[in-house]
């Protein structure tokens, strides 16, 4: 395995999710800036790494592997806490959409890259649009420092989930050949 600045940058990301986990339980009235700040910091990390690698043209089997799993972890642990904090089915809905959405995807692209069909299954711009709105409707309800704050999470995490389903119905009908062959 080469290690190299984006690989690094992926395993501090993977690091930083149980401070992360830690500081939204924290019981100070600065716990929630800093778990919103922790995220944020893994935000830019998740960017970061991608655009150095390839950039600098460091990309390995092992970054291409870990970079999406480290995201995946940690953006499903925000939504459970967020899940776990508001305790209202109105969040909870989306937040178990969203994470119904990535196992769902994940375990097409790999069913995809077995029948060798991987290029048929690619990233779309709704899903990047989608990750936006997510990690904005994150940080906002993660950090929660007034009303309106999460307010414009709520409307953000709303705007995830219909992406979210968008993104997901793309896949599955560029799919659709492939997964109702006999």
């Amino acid at each position: 395995m080469q290690f190299n600045i984006p690989t690094c940058l992926t395993l501090f990301r993977v690091a930083m999710i149980p401070f992360f986990v830690l500081a939204f339980y924290l019981p100070y009235v600065w716990a929630p800036a800093a778990c919103a700040l922790i995220f944020v910091l893994a935000a830019i990390t998740d960017w970061f790494d991608g655009y150095l690698a390839r950039r600098w043209k460091q990309t390995t089997r092992f970054g291409a592997f870990l970079d999406p799993v480290a995201d995946k972890v940690l953006v499903a642990i925000a939504l459970v806490l967020v899940a776990e904090y508001f305790h209202a089915w109105w969040i909870t809905l989306p937040a178990a959409t969203m994470i119904a959405r990535e196992i769902i995807i994940s375990a097409l692209r790999e069913w995809m890259a077995e029948i060798g069909k991987r290029s048929s299954v690619a990233v779309s711009w709704i899903g990047k649009v989608k990750t936006m709105a997510q990690m904005l409707s994150l940080v906002a309800l993660l950090w929660r420092p007034n009303d309106i704050a999460v307010g414009v999470g709520v409307v953000a995490l709303y705007i995830a989930a219909v992406l979210t389903f968008w993104s997901m119905f793309q896949y599955l009908f560029a799919a659709r050949n492939d997964l109702l062959e006999p």
